[in-house]
């Protein structure tokens, strides 16, 4: 067998950036099975007082996850949060046009937020700006975060919660600029309708962060000039601006699909770009950092399709298999291969080696719709194959993310000439260094020489790796462990030996300072 080589290239004092406490977070939308039968299903022996799952709950703690954004997505759009509070038996069940579905609203922004909280993770609220009005917004800011002594803070008392739930983070609308979604509008309509929801929700509350709703994606007609007229408004009143990035394996070929890693970067780099342009403009202000507020792989399993272009133009219903009008039905429910992991930690690593715009990323979504978490009614919670990934970027991808270069064997995509290895290095505090490390080459190893200045003396402590011999095979609730993390006997020296069609994880012990 043939063993390729590659050389990693990282000096600790050239750095990209520090990780925010909020880089890995994710994403919930009242889609599918993801709240009704997810987060939520006072039915199941997994459940809690509250009906929340504890399974689920469990498995999210593992994560460490940052934010989880709520509730969407193309179903906020259409979305009157006040039909969510108050007595369950009194709440309407109303038509999810989004989605084609019934919304029962049994779960609302109370049982989100009490979710978050006991599943200790920051929430992060998305308003309604297509059907819904900017002093719909500002009155949920007043619901959530104003302490009383007004209708909708005193109405959240009476609801059973005395204290403000303090939400910092708020999503100004979702994918505005997108045909699909209900109260589409031109860039110049949201940023004005957004302008003035921005200003109503600080006169609620003055602390909290806002994100804009950026291009969304590359194939859009309005890709970046969307950016360039919001922001030209939007500048002095965000804190952040958003973008999304699904990935598809429709037949490009493995190493291609593996390969879609390069174009999240250049679909990061055009949203910095066209900040940066803004920015030229608004000398005064500080640059506004990246949400990459959706992102994954998406196989769109439900519907037969080609490319992400044939998105357009259908309806989100014709995006999925459901019959019009179930309630919580069983759609979008992504089954996970080996490739399909391998190219999402491809994805982690280039959203570590943009820590220098991206602050923010949401893995869209955290359970049953496109997610790394499946669950059953009975049997209980299965961990797919991107869940181990997301897992130790989660854990081991924290710190002060460092400059790599890789030189060594290359494999050709479409007109680019790619290294054979994709990896990104984060100098944790902790004394520890983390390697994440992509093999692309799909049949042979490949030999890593590490080359490390300027770090002080190290010693590998752990090699774990994400492989196996069939780059389809998927965990089953018969055979829930078949894709996992396996431990390798750590190399001595400064050379490691990546296996074929491998994600891996190397913890280097560091002894000394920076020299």
């Amino acid at each position: 067998m043939t063993t390729k080589r590659a050389t990693l290239h990282a000096n600790g004092w050239f750095q990209i950036g520090r990780t925010d406490d909020r880089l890995w977070s994710s994403f919930t939308e009242h889609l599918g099975r993801c709240i009704y039968g997810g987060l939520y299903d006072p039915d199941s022996p997994h459940s809690d007082d509250l009906g929340f799952r504890t399974d689920v709950q469990d498995a999210v703690r593992g994560l460490g996850l940052g934010l989880v954004r709520y509730p969407g997505g193309n179903f906020v759009s259409n979305y009157d949060w006040k039909d969510g509070i108050g007595p369950v038996s009194d709440r309407p069940r109303r038509m999810d046009f989004a989605w084609s579905s019934i919304e029962s609203n049994r779960f609302g922004v109370d049982e989100f937020l009490q979710w978050a909280e006991r599943t200790g993770v920051e929430p992060m609220l998305a308003v309604n700006l297509g059907t819904g009005t900017i002093k719909d917004a500002a009155e949920l800011v007043e619901y959530c975060n104003h302490p009383g002594g007004t209708y909708w803070s005193d109405l959240r008392r009476a609801n059973g919660r005395e204290e403000p739930y303090n939400v910092t983070y708020w999503c100004l609308g979702n994918e505005m600029e997108g045909s699909w979604q209900a109260g589409h509008m031109s860039a110049a309509e949201y940023a004005g309708k957004a302008r003035e929801a921005a200003k109503m929700m600080r006169w609620v509350d003055k602390d909290i962060k806002l994100i804009a709703c950026g291009s969304s994606y590359h194939m859009l007609p309005e890709y970046l000039d969307w950016d360039r007229i919001v922001l030209g408004e939007l500048y002095p009143y965000v804190d952040f601006v958003s973008t999304h990035y699904y990935t598809m394996n429709s037949g490009q070929g493995d190493s291609a699909f593996l390969a879609s890693y390069a174009d999240l970067d250049r679909h990061i780099k055009n949203a910095a770009a066209a900040v940066d342009f803004v920015r030229a403009k608004n000398e005064d202000c500080p640059p506004i950092p990246i949400c990459l507020d959706e992102w994954n792989v998406w196989n769109f399993q439900d519907i037969k399709m080609d490319s992400l272009d044939d998105l357009l133009g259908k309806t989100t219903f014709e995006m999925t298999s459901a019959q019009p009008w179930e309630e919580a039905p069983a759609i979008l429910q992504e089954q996970y291969s080996l490739l399909d992991a391998l190219t999402f930690g491809g994805l982690g690593i280039t959203i570590l080696n943009n820590v220098d715009t991206v602050a923010i990323s949401c893995l869209a979504q955290l359970v049953n719709v496109i997610a790394p978490i499946t669950t059953d009614p009975v049997k209980g919670l299965l961990k797919q194959t991107t869940y181990y990934p997301l897992e130790q970027l989660t854990t081991r991808g924290r710190g002060t993310v460092i400059q790599t270069v890789v030189d060594g064997d290359t494999y050709t995509v479409g007109d680019e000439q790619l290294p054979i290895v994709h990896a990104a290095v984060v100098l944790g505090d902790d004394d520890t260094i983390t390697v994440f490390a992509l093999n692309c080459d799909l049949s042979e190893p490949t030999e890593l020489e590490l080359d490390f200045n300027s770090i002080g003396t190290i010693h590998l402590r752990e090699h774990r790796t994400i492989t196996g011999d069939d780059l389809s095979v998927r965990n089953t609730w018969d055979e829930p462990d078949a894709i996992g993390t396996t431990a390798l006997t750590p190399s001595t020296g400064n050379r490691v030996t990546l296996p074929a069609a491998s994600w891996n994880i190397l913890t280097f012990d560091r002894d000394g300072a920076l020299t």
